[in-house]
């Protein structure tokens, strides 16, 4: 199991997340909590398709962080 960062920027209307050390896995929802599950299911799509491609999944960093991010959180991803 892999342990990416999740960052996530309250703005007006919902809520951007995107996974700070996992390039193109990006998503929004209404709240928290939709965001979170968007973005789980982004995550899930961008690895698929990088696997799919024959390309290595990005390694995580636990020391990244983005000042623009009103919350961070690990987000895990195990392939199947």
């Amino acid at each position: 199991m892999l342990q990416y960062k999740a960052g996530y920027k309250f703005v007006e209307g919902g809520v951007h997340a995107q996974v700070l050390d996992f390039p193109a896995a990006i998503s929004c929802g209404a709240d928290v909590g939709e965001a979170q599950r968007m973005l789980c299911l982004a995550l899930v799509d961008v690895a698929q398709t990088l696997v799919g491609l024959g390309e290595a999944l990005p390694k995580p960093d636990p020391s990244v962080s983005d000042a623009e991010m009103d919350l961070e959180e690990p987000i895990f991803f195990a392939l199947p």
